[in-house]
């Protein structure tokens, strides 16, 4: 038990580290022009519309990152991390050590991704 413990507590730093990580790379990225606001030729105005496209594109999913790390955390404090949602067995370790905010086994994970 004690071995689960201690996994748990690095999967929650683990968490907790990579969630500052992206707390400040989204703040650095929410302050940053991707044009200077001088007047552009339309092949420029066009790249400029594709790169802001993508850099909300990109911060999108690592706004979904963060809510995955934060019901993983919630899990971890209420005593439920590890648990899977659906069927209540536990998540294997490795799939939590590659994954670490898994709510689900493969099993029942595959069965939602087919849905």
């Amino acid at each position: 038990m004690k071995d689960r413990a201690k996994f748990v507590a690095d999967i929650r730093q683990t968490l907790l580290n990579r969630k500052q990580e992206m707390d400040e790379a989204l703040s650095k990225q929410s302050h940053e022009k991707l044009t200077d606001g001088v007047v552009q030729d339309s092949a420029d105005e066009a790249l400029s519309l594709s790169m802001e496209k993508l850099q909300n594109s990109l911060q999108q999913t690592e706004i979904e990152e963060l809510r995955l790390m934060e019901e993983a955390l919630v899990r971890i404090d209420s005593g439920e991390y590890g648990v899977c949602l659906d069927c209540s067995e536990p998540i294997a370790e490795k799939r939590l050590e590659h994954f670490p905010f898994a709510a689900r086994c493969i099993v029942c994970q595959e069965g939602v991704e087919q849905k």
